[in-house]
């Protein structure tokens, strides 16, 4: 039994891996995308949104079904729409299916989050600890991908392989995982769950919830906008060279490798979410500032380590499982909510960024700092909150 389960785990687990692909690869083939649809790069960037408009339309479906049917279904749908999206992508030269490609990734993305949190919480009888290392895999997909992309690129390979190779990936995956059992809905509260559950008011459950929502917009829109932008900003405000510009992504992805890892062993020692919030948003704010006017090589790269650490280390499903705490009986309509807020930065954040670029490459980078400093204050305010309570 534990055999199955840790290997139910760790392909749950290696879904994310893929899904670290996913979430960069247009971004990081941005140049080779607007030259094979004949476009400009902004184009590529509105092409983009439509991964937000796929989780907005999904994710408050797939949230309210994920408490009434198989996990494993909504697993299922992940993988296969991530499929047609990985070879659909390099298929088509028509923009109009390009987007409608765009619309599929953000639905699986959807599917795949609300069939697999709900899953990971269920196996480890409400602990939510084992969800931040979803982030894990999704930084090391992030971290590997920007090496393929410049490996193809100085080898003057199509740019195709990077996606051929996602498809590859989930086949292998989806093979492994179809003859596993998940494990039934919980319906009821775990005791551990109760234990450490807040007891708030009902306006101040209202205003935290609120608070929570609006972060789930911000902790994705920051590092939406910074792995969007990051490379081109290297590139052209920065004057870094090709290869330098992208690793910064993947100096990125060793961060929030790390972060994942440090915040995993805080959690496991019952260091509270809230307080967690507020210091790593706080680090990311201040690593945006080293990277956005940073000159020196040495101290971008430290900044982009840092924000990875900070922002992208799991401080955002940290979120998603103190959101989880105030409503236990509700984990999958909870997650639905949590990102479609999410999805709305997945949406927004490519079309003003966008809009930003052709202005110049670092006002859309810019932009970044200030969605930081919201943050900040969403996590400070709510910790305020719920310490009153304590």
């Amino acid at each position: 039994m534990e055999i199955h389960k840790r290997r139910l785990s760790w392909s749950l687990y290696f879904n994310y891996f893929i899904h670290g692909f996913a979430l960069i690869i247009l971004a990081q083939n941005m140049t080779s995308l607007a030259t094979s649809w004949q476009t400009t790069i902004a184009v590529v960037s509105y092409v983009m949104s439509g991964v937000g408009i796929g989780r907005l339309i999904a994710y408050p479906l797939t949230g309210l079904l994920a408490d009434r049917l198989s996990r494993k279904l909504f697993v299922y749908l992940g993988m296969v729409g991530y499929l047609i999206f990985a070879l659909g992508m390099v298929l088509t030269p028509n923009l109009v299916i390009a987007y409608g490609l765009a619309i599929i990734a953000g639905m699986s993305n959807s599917a795949l989050d609300t069939g697999t949190y709900t899953t990971l919480v269920e196996l480890n009888d409400g602990n939510g600890a084992g969800t931040v290392l979803i982030k894990a895999f999704m930084s090391a997909g992030e971290f590997i991908l920007p090496l393929i992309v410049v490996a193809l690129h100085d080898h003057r390979w199509w740019y195709g392989w990077a996606f051929v190779l996602m498809a590859l990936l989930l086949v292998v995956n989806l093979v492994n995982l179809i003859p596993l059992h998940f494990p039934k809905v919980q319906s009821g509260v775990t005791t551990e769950a109760t234990s450490v559950q807040p007891v708030l008011t009902r306006n101040r459950r209202g205003i935290v919830t609120a608070l929570l929502l609006v972060y789930g917009f911000t902790s994705m829109a920051v590092m939406i906008c910074f792995t969007q932008w990051i490379t081109l900003f290297a590139q052209q405000s920065l004057h870094f060279s090709t290869g330098l510009a992208h690793l910064l992504l993947s100096l990125y992805s060793i961060g929030s490798i790390s972060g994942v890892l440090v915040l995993y062993w805080l959690l496991k020692r019952q260091v509270a979410e809230k307080l967690l919030l507020v210091l790593l948003n706080g680090g990311a704010l201040v690593s945006l500032l080293m990277v956005s006017w940073g000159q020196l090589p040495l101290v971008v790269a430290i900044g982009g380590i840092l924000f990875g650490f900070c922002a992208a280390g799991g401080v955002m499903q940290t979120g998603l499982t103190l959101f989880m705490k105030l409503y236990p009986r509700h984990r999958g309509l909870v997650t639905g909510l949590f990102y479609f807020f999410g999805s709305l930065a997945s949406l927004l954040v490519p079309l003003l960024s966008g809009w930003l670029s052709r202005t110049s490459i670092r006002s859309a980078f810019s932009a970044d700092v200030l969605v930081a400093a919201l943050g900040v204050g969403l996590t400070l305010v709510t910790f305020l909150l719920l310490r009153k309570e304590d």
